[in-house]
């Protein structure tokens, strides 16, 4: 059963992996880890796929090696991130459209803090 769950929940991270791979506001990198995760506990199967695949594997491996994120993904990680601040600035009513800008600055701040992989 619990197997079961993490294999749906793999599942479900990689369709949303590849969701924000054509969605700006949806990243694709954390998906694909929380995916690999899932499936090391649900399917070894899928989580040796997902590890030998040549575009998704490297990001995943430099996460579990060093905690790394490649600097193409840090710099679209700010695009997006700046993207749906200013978005949230413009459209939102006060206070709540700080609310997205504070989560950008907070994320992004994470994201840049972690070493490139």
């Amino acid at each position: 059963m619990i197997r079961s769950l993490y294999f749906a929940a793999g599942i479900l991270s990689l369709v949303l992996g590849f969701i924000g791979a054509f969605l700006p506001i949806l990243p694709t990198v954390p998906f694909v880890i929380l995916a690999a995760f899932c499936f090391s506990r649900g399917s070894p199967r899928f989580e040796t796929w997902l590890l030998d695949h040549p575009q998704l594997g490297p990001p995943i491996h430099a996460w579990r090696r060093s905690g790394a994120i490649p600097r193409k993904g840090k710099w679209a990680a700010a695009i997006g991130l700046t993207g749906s601040g200013i978005l949230g600035l413009a459209f939102l009513p006060w206070p709540w459209n700080i609310v997205p800008m504070s989560i950008a600055v907070v994320s992004g701040a994470w994201i840049w803090s972690r070493p490139d992989g």
